[in-house]
């Protein structure tokens, strides 16, 4: 992968100024945006206890591990922290499909003064770690054993990683930074939530120096997003809307907390139920194609009563004119 990174922090930010944390910490970063640094959301809310762990792992080199339900924004959260730092930040998810290959690199034909040679390309751990990167490791929790072998190499701060492909050790970068998302804490999916979720060895679990955990917010903080995303909804009758919408999503985590649904309704569904109403000016109908009918048959009736009790009128189909 080429790169224009630069090699190391050259400022550092205050968190208090930055993220409005009550905090003395000076953070590094970089004065100068490379291609791997993310968008800036201005309207992003941090979450305290999060962003101070997380600013912890690019401070003082540590691993963290941001653990929470699905939606609750965290690998968000350590991307718009990256931004703010203008440090770069890789994502990679650890679905089924991904493959020891992926992430250590392969030989591959090439040609050379018009002939053809085999040229072992990098993966994108290797590179990773030689640069003043943050690597972040989305559903950490559903990787493959063989996997996260080669994940554990590199989870000491200080460890080198051999690449056996080329006799090669390679050593850490000084400001490579690791983190990963996990649904679960390493035991495995004991909610039939989330499906294809492993157990993660013990020796591996003791190798993150941080694991926070990131859950949903307060209808307060709910509403700011959801406010901040529909600026169009700012207003008395729009917050009482979203409000109830939150209260809706409130009561399906109730409920999936209890065992009585089986769906529940994260951040992220709540903001694109808004966004739908927009879009349908039916917030029921909004409701239907945004949640509802990802829900199995059996507990529709059950989210219909969540609905009805948050505003007060059954849910009913609709006959919509979507002018588009």
């Amino acid at each position: 992968m080429a790169t224009n990174i630069d090699k190391q922090p050259d400022i550092k930010i205050s968190v208090n100024q930055t993220f409005g944390i009550d905090s003395e910490m000076e953070v590094d970063a970089f004065s100068k945006k490379s291609e791997y640094v993310p968008e800036i959301d201005k309207n992003y809310k941090f979450d305290k206890e999060t962003t101070l762990a997380i600013l912890s792992g690019f401070a003082f080199n540590k691993r963290v591990l941001v653990q929470g339900y699905h939606g609750t924004g965290k690998s968000t959260h350590i991307e718009q922290i990256a931004a703010r730092l203008n440090w770069p930040c890789v994502r990679v998810n650890l679905d089924s499909h991904i493959s020891r290959i992926d992430l250590i690199g392969k030989d591959a034909i090439v040609l050379k003064d018009g002939k053809q040679v085999t040229e072992f390309n990098e993966g994108i751990l290797p590179w990773s770690i030689q640069n003043p990167v943050a690597l972040v490791f989305d559903e950490y929790d559903a990787g493959r054993p063989d996997v996260m072998f080669v994940i554990q190499r590199v989870l000491e701060s200080e460890g080198s990683f051999t690449l056996l492909d080329k006799n090669k050790v390679i050593k850490q970068n000084k400001f490579f930074r690791l983190f990963a998302t996990s649904n679960t804490i390493g035991l495995g999916d004991t909610t039939g939530l989330y499906h294809g979720t492993q157990q993660i060895n013990q020796g591996q679990m003791d190798r993150w120096n941080i694991v926070t955990s990131l859950n949903y917010l307060s209808l307060d903080k709910e509403m700011e997003i959801i406010i901040a995303k529909n600026k169009n909804l700012n207003n008395n009758k729009g917050k009482e809307k979203v409000s109830n919408m939150i209260k809706v999503a409130t009561l399906t985590r109730k409920g999936f907390i209890a065992g009585d649904i089986s769906t529940v309704m994260s951040p992220r569904t709540v903001l694109h139920w808004a966004e739908n109403t927009e879009i349908f000016k039916d917030i029921g109908y909004a409701f239907r194609v945004t949640f509802l009918n990802k829900c199995d048959d059996a507990e529709k009736n059950t989210i219909a009563e969540y609905y009805q009790r948050c505003f007060g009128e059954e849910l009913k189909e609709s006959l919509i004119n979507v002018q588009i």
